[in-house]
Order: structure tokens, then C-alpha cells, then sequence
């Protein structure tokens, strides 16, 4: 009987041990538990508190290389920001603007443009000058009607198309023919400096009045003819926060990035010129 009582105790006793390592061990998968919970959390409360950000920049048609390279470059200095952009003619980008298109940043191809959105109260502060841009003839590369100079454009057999006056780019055209002293009939009048651009490149016209960077980023397709009478007409650019910029911070930090050193390098590489 007293080897039977002995057994017993002994087996009682491992018996509560295995229990007790049981419980141990369970306390310790809750707590380890518990702490994974804890660092995912925290995990996503540090993302949370740090949201991706969304840039919206309405540009004129002539900015569109350059500032696809600044936006990239802004993007890669601030991780988590976005930078959209809408490029059109100037006149049609404010309009969207005044209709209630959601933008944080404008910059257009010459300064009546920006006063017009400043008098319709979209902009925030003073706009900022940051380059400027000459007109120039472009052609085909074979330049069919042998256009060599402005008053070229005249020739009956030439099919020229140009901006519409209500654009920077058609504004700077009518100034031009007024310093020439003669009066194009285009066969078309385009609402920006890239469609003009593609009428030439496609065919579809023998010669078109442009930006002298967009001939530049059409190298090889184009060919581009100085003229006097351009001086003329040299459109100075501004850009400017809008007033209602989502966000105001960044806004003015992508302003900051067009207007420094590595902005205008990159401007002036695709042919803009100092304000």
C-alpha cells in the first residue's frame, strides 16, 4: 500500500508540472502574440500618420519635357509624392481653373495669361518669372515650299498654320506679323503650340509658327528657321501657387525645385531662356 501511496504522489506531482509548463507556455504565446499585434499597429499607425501626397500642376504645352524631367526629379527628392500634371494652351488651362478644375500649381507661356487668372482671384501670391521662349518658323525636313524667312509664309502655295490669338503662342504670332508688316492666312489656328507642332511633323501642313523649345524636342523630325521680327515677341513664363492648392507646402516646395539651379538647368537644356 505504501508503494501504491508513493507512485501516486510522484505522479501528481509531474502531473501539475506538465500542467504548469502548459500554462507557461501559453502565457508566453500570448504575450508574443500580443506584442506582434502591438508592432503591426504601430506599423500602421507610423504609415497612416505619413499618407502618400498628390501634386496637380497645370502647365502650358510648350513645358511639357522639361517639366515631366522636374517632376520626376521632385518625386525621387520627396518619397510618397505624386506629381500630375495637365499640360494644354495657357488660355484653356485657366478656363478649366475658373470652372472649378481642382489644381495646386499653374504656369503659363507668357504673363497676360497669369493676370488673368490673378484677376479671377485662382492664384495665391505674386507669380514667379522663371524663363522665357522665342517663336521660330518650323518646316518639314525637306521644307517643301522653301520657306527661308517670315514673310514666306505669305506664299500662296505655303499651308501654314498657326496658335489661335487667344493662346500666348497666337499672341506672340500676331505681334510678330505686326513687326513684319504682313498678314498670314493660316489654314488653321490651333489651340496649342504642340498642335501646331504635330500639323508640321505629320504633313498635314508645310509650315507653322512655335516655340523655339519645341523645334529642339522635335530634332530630327523639323527643322527650325530664325527670324528678326521674333525679338518682337519673347514670352516671358511665371508660375504661381493657385489659391485653392490642396496642398500649399508642396506647392510652393515645386515651385522652389523649377526656379533653383537644378530646375532651370534642365530648362535650359530643352532651350528656354532666362525670364
Amino acid at each position: 500500500m505504501s508503494f501504491l501511496r508513493t507512485n501516486h504522489h510522484s505522479y501528481a506531482v509531474r502531473s501539475w508540472s506538465a500542467v504548469a509548463g502548459l500554462l507557461l507556455l501559453a502565457a508566453c504565446g500570448i504575450g508574443a502574440g500580443a506584442d506582434a499585434d502591438t508592432n503591426s499597429t504601430a506599423r500602421q499607425q507610423s504609415s497612416a500618420s505619413t499618407p502618400d501626397r498628390t501634386l496637380t500642376v497645370f502647365a502650358a504645352a510648350s513645358l511639357q519635357k522639361p517639366f515631366t524631367q522636374i517632376g520626376k526629379d521632385f518625386e525621387s527628392a520627396h518619397p510618397g509624392v505624386t506629381v500630375r500634371f495637365s499640360f494644354g494652351g495657357s488660355s484653356g488651362l485657366v478656363t478649366q481653373l475658373s470652372d472649378g478644375a481642382p489644381a495646386d500649381v499653374l504656369a503659363t507661356a507668357n504673363e497676360a495669361t497669369m493676370d488673368q487668372a490673378t484677376a479671377a482671384d485662382l492664384v495665391s501670391g505674386q507669380p514667379t518669372p522663371f524663363v522665357s521662349n522665342t517663336l521660330q518658323i518650323v518646316v518639314p525636313q525637306d521644307n517643301p515650299v522653301g520657306i527661308s524667312s517670315l514673310t514666306d509664309l505669305t506664299k500662296p502655295a505655303a499651308k501654314v498654320v498657326v496658335c489661335a490669338p487667344a493662346v500666348p503662342c497666337g499672341a506672340a504670332t500676331l505681334a510678330v506679323e505686326r513687326a513684319a508688316g504682313i498678314d498670314l492666312k493660316p489654314a488653321s489656328e490651333e489651340q496649342s503650340v504642340t498642335d501646331v507642332l504635330g500639323k508640321v511633323r505629320s504633313g498635314q501642313a508645310d509650315a507653322g509658327l512655335v516655340y523655339l523649345t519645341d523645334v529642339a524636342g522635335a530634332a530630327g523630325d523639323v527643322k527650325g528657321i530664325d527670324f528678326p521680327e521674333a525679338k518682337a515677341a519673347v514670352n516671358t513664363y511665371p508660375i504661381a501657387r493657385l489659391r485653392d492648392a490642396r496642398d500649399a507646402a508642396l506647392a510652393t516646395q515645386f515651385m522652389a525645385a523649377v526656379t533653383g539651379p537644378q530646375g532651370q538647368d534642365v530648362l535650359k537644356a530643352a532651350g528656354f531662356a532666362a525670364p
